[in-house]
């Protein structure tokens, strides 16, 4: 899943600087202007390394319960979407929609724009008409956030593993974060702009919202097909929504804080070894809500307590390298495990994942130090108005790719048989 937040992203103004005592505060502090910016937790980067690895192996064929590195990515995004808004609020009584939109876009755009081309004209020039087709079908809808409901209406199941390659189907989850950039700002403004209590109504929305996007899932499941359900912007906003709630709810980091941490992570590991996601129903009958509860309670703890065992752990240095580039990793996995077929390179097995993730990695790298970063941090042409054509002119660069790569043509009927 998509890592789509900056390392440094600051964190809700309530929570402690590391190494201070974690206190319950009370509506005025959540509540009180605070401009000071909040420290950067490395563990929170090793938590994105976590959700990748499980990822990357699980779409290898290694790890059962992989994916549900995707619902960790969720709450994660929720969790650190709404500290910032939250901080936002408190320092200046609004959310600037534009600003917050123009960060996401410098954040996502460049390297899924680099990705939509490049695997695009590697399709075209390497795979087989009908991968080609569906590149083509695809990658429009990838680029207007919207490739979960396009896949959805052709009936494209997420987990036939054994049907048509699609070497874009995994950015799914990229559109279902889009899509809650889009609206989550949105309601924050609201409640902004209407109380001043705002934390607390923030947990209350997410939290009402939570629950029903969990009923909508119980309730339009297909036991033979869960997909409608797994990648549906409203049946999974709930991962993301209690991402958010916790980041606005205080948790007490006494000892049951120390206790839950380990406990967490011992649960989410056995799930990730054994949840199948096909077999295991009850993942769509509240499975999976419990999982990304468990995910926003470890995070929101983690961020509690930095010198916690576990924390340092998660703060290990490759897994916090891991965490910097999930986002270009995440992106290019897929279509380097789809493009590298067994029949392609001759190898299979773990030695095939060895090289699929060795190349992945090798490509996200690429993608964070030459594209991410570089727009993110040197680029003064992708800030303001000349930002603004920037992005428009490379919207429309990609828009012609899709007009002018040659679509293969369709196969021809043999009549010949016939009559």
């Amino acid at each position: 899943m998509p890592d789509a937040e900056p390392p440094t992203m600051p964190m809700p103004a309530y929570l402690p600087r590391p190494g201070t005592e974690a206190h319950l505060p009370s509506v005025g502090e959540m509540t009180r202007p605070i401009h000071r910016a909040a420290p950067h937790l490395p563990a929170l980067d090793g938590i994105r390394g976590v959700a990748i690895f499980g990822v990357l192996v699980f779409h290898t064929g290694n790890l059962p319960g992989g994916f549900l590195g995707v619902d960790l990515f969720f709450a994660l995004s929720g969790y650190l979407i709404t500290g910032l808004l939250l901080r936002e609020v408190q320092a200046t009584g609004r959310v600037s929609l534009m600003s917050f939109w123009g960060r996401r876009i410098r954040r996502l755009f460049p390297a899924l724009a680099v990705l939509l081309a490049v695997v695009t004209v590697v399709v075209r020039l390497v795979a087989d008409p009908t991968m080609v087709r569906s590149t083509l079908s695809d990658g429009p809808w990838v680029q207007a956030n919207l490739v979960n409901w396009h896949l959805l209406a052709e009936s494209a199941t997420y987990w036939d593993r054994f049907g048509p390659s699609r070497v874009f189907e995994h950015l799914w989850s990229i559109a279902v974060e889009e899509q809650f950039y889009v609206v989550w700002p949105v309601v924050v403004l609201i409640i902004a702009a209407f109380t001043r209590r705002v934390a607390p109504r923030i947990a209350t929305v997410a939290m009402v919202a939570s629950v029903a996007s969990l009923v909508l899932m119980v309730l339009l499941v297909d036991p033979a097909d869960p997909t409608r359900v797994y990648t549906g912007t409203d049946t999974r906003a709930f991962s993301l929504l209690l991402g958010a709630a916790v980041a606005v709810v205080p948790l007490r980091a006494g000892r049951w804080g120390r206790f839950a941490l380990p406990l967490l992570v011992i649960g989410m590991a056995t799930l990730w070894a054994f949840a199948d996601g096909t077999t295991s129903g009850w993942l769509y009958t509240g499975g999976l809500f419990a999982h990304s509860l468990a995910a926003a309670l470890l995070i929101g703890l983690v961020a509690l307590q930095p010198r916690a065992l576990v924390s340092k752990a998660f703060a290990a240095r490759p897994l916090r390298w891991l965490g910097r580039i999930s986002y270009s990793l995440y992106l290019w996995h897929w279509p380097v495990y789809v493009l590298l077929s067994p029949e392609r390179i001759g190898l299979d097995g773990w030695l095939r994942t060895v090289v699929v993730i060795a190349v992945s990695i090798a490509l996200a790298a690429l993608s964070k130090y030459f594209v991410e970063d570089p727009i993110r941090f040197r680029a003064r042409w992708a800030k303001g108005r000349p930002g603004v054509m920037t992005f428009a002119a490379a919207t429309v660069a990609l828009i012609l790719v899709w007009v002018l790569v040659p679509e293969p043509p369709a196969p021809g009927i043999d009549l010949s048989g016939l009559g």
